[in-house]
């Protein structure tokens, strides 16, 4: 990891769906940014076994290769510096309300694609999560971010955040 990247945490419990396809998307398209680099990680507050196959498989259908990744733990990112966290579900933000070593941090909760229960629903799912992290990414990587203060960071990705869910009907 280069030091001039800018460097991106997400959150969730489990780090199996919605923190894995975040990590995805913001490390490709952050790498490939013009106004400078994004790097991203991602952890779990209670990792699960493995990322979940639809997540694989979603990210997979973009042209995005995840097979082979491990669910993280807070603890192996821990003490690590991050320009931005983000977390994904309510018990992420619960567990983390401020992430040590974070100089800006932002909630972006989602529905749990991971609580559907056929393929069908679960791949519905996988595609709405991948739909709506899509969009928000694709924001928060526009700004500028490197020249931002962390209060406008926090606030133009909450921002993000509030005018996606309006539009995708997320209350």
């Amino acid at each position: 990891m280069t030091k001039s990247a800018f460097r991106v945490l997400v959150l969730c419990t489990g780090n199996s769906a919605r923190s894995q396809i975040g990590e995805a998307l913001l490390a490709v398209r952050g790498a490939a940014r013009t106004a400078g680099r994004v790097e991203a990680e991602s952890a779990g507050s209670r990792p699960a076994a493995r990322v979940n196959p639809y997540a694989v498989e979603v990210l997979a259908s973009e042209g995005i290769a995840w097979e082979g990744r491990v669910p993280k733990t807070i603890d192996e990112v821990a003490g690590q510096y991050f320009d931005l966290v983000i977390t994904v579900c309510d018990n992420a933000r619960d567990a983390c309300p401020f992430f040590p070593g974070a100089k800006a941090q932002v909630h972006w909760g989602l529905p749990d694609p991971a609580d559907e229960t056929t393929p069908e629903a679960a791949r519905r799912a996988f595609r709405a999560t991948f739909e709506a992290l899509s969009r928000r990414v694709d924001a928060l990587l526009a700004l500028p971010l490197e020249s931002m203060s962390d209060e406008d960071r926090t606030v133009s990705a909450t921002q993000i955040h509030s005018a996606a869910c309006e539009s995708e009907g997320i209350s």
